[in-house]
């Protein structure tokens, strides 16, 4: 039996929690309701209270699926999808997802995008787009350096010194053999030479001038084995090295095409 509509005028409240964002007294909000929660919606047998709101795919007989079309998001009762959002959506907190991502437009991050687990960022190559910073209607994106070698670097200026201080990890973490220095120097000719490297330091020389010059060092992780740059094979799957410690631009591990 079909139990008859319910119609609430201004808010329904269900629970003891309170919603000032509601409004309250003239300032109510029309048509809203706060439910203090756990709420279920859909099919799906949850074993316990996972979150606030559960939501999962509807057996609702009384749905009449639309036509398939082709390329679209959703396809009626057919559709793998447990929540649709018209319009924007605001997530305020993390936001935790057991299977894949997919984005039909950009996918614009404020801060880093990393992969601890096995998932990884497809692309086919690595960039970053923002706003630009000087010229209005413009957009500014710079690419990802890329090397035949897993490099770590670091820059600066050295003025008045004759050492640039190196990362105190850095012995731990790269190969001191393969580290290069580039030097600039600034306001004329020093002559100013790497003297000699340690664990800790580069020591530099110049011909009686102080010092004032940009560097650039460059190094080879050496936590883990090198890259090998070219090899035979179909897929990044034909890799002969270890490709866990990888994060593969254009390939999924879990489907191997």
């Amino acid at each position: 039996m079909k139990v008859p509509d319910l119609f609430v005028g201004k808010r329904l409240f269900v629970g003891q929690g309170k919603a000032p964002a509601l409004g309250i007294g003239p300032t109510e909000c029309r048509g809203s309701s706060f439910i203090e929660g756990p709420i279920q919606t859909g099919s799906k047998p949850f074993p316990n209270v996972w979150a606030t709101l559960m939501v999962s795919p509807t057996t609702n007989s009384d749905l009449v699926a639309p036509p398939i079309i082709p390329g679209a998001m959703c396809t009626g009762l057919s559709n793998p999808y447990s929540l649709a959002i018209v319009g924007p959506s605001a997530m305020m907190g993390n936001v935790d997802c057991r299977d894949n991502v997919h984005a039909g437009g950009d996918m614009i991050a404020q801060g880093e995008v990393v992969s601890r687990c096995g998932g990884h960022v497809l692309s086919r190559k690595k960039n970053f787009d923002i706003p630009h910073p000087s010229k209005k209607g413009w957009r500014l994106r710079h690419t990802c350096p890329e090397a035949p070698t897993n490099d770590v670097y670091i820059r600066g200026t050295v003025k008045n010194e004759d050492t640039i201080e190196l990362p105190s990890y850095w012995k731990d973490f790269v190969d001191q053999d393969s580290i290069t220095v580039s030097l600039t120097p600034i306001g004329s000719h020093q002559n100013v030479i790497v003297k000699r490297i340690d664990k800790d330091k580069i020591y530099l020389q110049s011909q009686g001038l102080p010092i004032h010059c940009f560097y650039h060092v460059y190094a080879e992780r050496k936590d883990g084995e090198k890259l090998i740059p070219e090899y035979k094979g179909k897929t990044p799957g034909d890799y002969p090295g270890n490709n866990d410690e990888y994060s593969i631009s254009g390939y999924h591990y879990d489907i191997k095409k």
